[in-house]
C-alpha cells in the first residue's frame, strides 16, 4: 500500500518513476488491470478537471468507482470527516481519492489499511496536478534540468505553487513567481512579469482563488489582465520554444485572453490530457507490491 500525500516525501527516481508508467499509460498500456478494485473518490471542494480526470483514470484501469457527494451525506446530520472517511475505509474500498479544505487533513487518517491519495488540500498541496505539470514540461523539452519556470498570479494561496517549487527545483528548475503584491509569499525568487515573458521557459499562471481570501483583490479584472494577464503581444514577446501553462480552471480576460487559451504556445489542454494519464499512474502505484 501506498499513499500519495505530498512530493516532496518521494525521491526525485520515484518521480520519474510515476512519469515513466503515466507515458505507459498514455501509450495505450495498463486497461483494465485492475478490475477487482473499487476507489472511492471523496471530494469536499468543488473539482471538475481533478475528480473527473481521476474518475476517467479508474474507469479505464476498469476499477468500480463511488463518487462521495458530502452534500447528500451524513455530515450533513453532523457526522465528523474522519468518521467518514473510516465509513469509506470500513466499506473495504481499495483506495481513497480526498481532496480538502483544510490543510494537511490527511494526518487524521494515519492508521487507515487503505492508501491515501491526496487530490489537494487546503493551501499545501496538489501532488497529481504537479506530476502532469512534470510530465507536460517533459512531453516538451524532454529534460527538467536548467528549465526556467515562472509561476504567476496568486502565488500565496496557490497548492499548485507550493507542490511546484519544491519537486521542480530538486528536479533542476529554476523557479520564479510572479504577480501583484498582496498574493506574494516571502521565500519565493520574485520576477517582473513582463521580463518573465521575454526569458522564462514556462510562463505558468494562476487562477485568482477569490473563494480564498480574506478580502476582496484591490486590483479590478480590467487592470490584473493589463498587468498580469496573458495577451497575445505578450505571446509573441515569449521565447520561440517557451510554453504557457495553466491548472485551471482558468479565468478568460483575467489571467489569459480568449485567442491565448489555445494558441500555438498553450499546453493548458494538453496538461488536461495528462492528468489522466498521471492519476492511472499513481493508483497503480498505491497497489504496487
Amino acid at each position: 500500500m501506498k499513499d500519495l500525500l505530498r512530493l516532496s516525501n518521494l525521491s526525485t527516481d520515484e518521480i520519474i518513476h510515476i512519469l515513466d508508467v503515466a507515458k505507459e499509460c498514455k501509450d495505450g498500456k495498463h486497461r483494465d488491470e485492475c478490475t477487482d478494485k473499487v476507489v472511492a473518490n471523496c471530494f469536499f471542494e468543488p473539482s471538475t478537471r481533478t475528480q473527473y480526470s481521476f474518475n476517467t483514470a479508474e474507469l479505464r484501469l476498469g476499477c468500480r468507482v463511488i463518487s462521495f457527494n458530502a452534500g447528500v451525506s451524513s455530515m450533513q446530520k453532523g457526522e465528523t470527516f474522519y468518521d467518514t472517511m473510516k465509513t469509506f475505509e470500513s466499506f473495504g474500498t481499495d483506495a481513497l481519492v480526498i481532496r480538502s479544505k483544510e490543510n494537511e487533513y490527511y494526518k487524521q487518517l494515519a492508521n487507515f489499511r487503505c492508501p491515501i491519495l491526496n487530490a489537494g488540500d487546503g493551501t499545501k498541496d496538489h501532488p497529481t496536478q504537479s506530476l502532469l505539470d512534470l510530465m507536460t514540461i517533459r512531453e516538451e523539452f524532454g529534460h527538467f534540468e536548467g528549465l526556467k519556470i515562472a509561476m504567476v498570479g496568486d502565488v500565496k494561496y496557490s497548492r499548485v505553487v507550493h507542490t511546484n517549487i519544491e519537486v521542480m527545483k530538486r528536479l533542476g528548475m529554476e523557479c520564479y513567481v510572479s504577480g501583484p503584491k498582496e498574493y506574494r509569499e516571502p521565500g519565493f525568487d520574485f520576477i517582473d512579469f513582463d521580463e518573465a515573458v521575454r526569458t522564462m521557459d514556462i510562463i505558468m499562471l494562476l487562477r485568482v482563488q477569490n473563494e480564498r481570501h480574506e478580502q476582496k483583490m484591490s486590483l479590478s479584472n480590467e487592470d490584473y489582465h493589463k498587468y498580469y494577464g496573458m495577451t497575445m503581444d505578450r505571446v509573441a514577446q515569449m521565447k520561440d520554444t517557451a510554453i504557457i501553462m495553466h491548472p485551471a480552471p482558468f479565468n478568460r480576460g483575467v489571467e489569459i485572453c480568449d485567442d491565448a487559451v489555445e494558441c500555438d504556445k498553450s499546453r493548458i489542454f494538453t496538461q488536461i490530457t495528462n492528468g489522466v494519464n498521471v492519476r492511472m499512474a499513481a493508483l497503480l502505484r498505491a497497489w504496487e507490491d
